[in-house]
């Protein structure tokens, strides 16, 4: 598609768009998952949460409920950007 045709340029915006907020909600689970799990437990592990180390924590249970809240917000980031683009249903 050319430039020119204002659907092409708009779906090119559309994935660039989706790309970026996959790739920034990649990074945050990424982060909390093998960072806060992994790399930073020994520090981590200093502060207590529930009665359990926040690093195990985090490993156990932290990154589960980070990916879900990221899932809800992917949700809700989507279908403004559909409504932007004008592609929701």
């Amino acid at each position: 598609m050319s430039e020119q045709d204002p659907k092409g340029a708009g779906a090119g915006a559309y994935w660039k768009e989706n790309i970026r907020l996959l790739i920034t909600l990649m990074a945050i689970w990424f982060l909390v998952s093998f960072g806060a799990g992994i790399l930073f437990r020994p520090f981590l592990d200093q502060f207590m949460i529930g009665g359990f180390p926040l690093g195990f924590w985090f490993a156990q249970q932290g990154s589960v409920y980070v990916f879900i809240v990221l899932i809800f917000y992917y949700a809700a980031r989507m279908k403004s950007i559909e409504r932007k683009y004008d592609l929701d249903d």
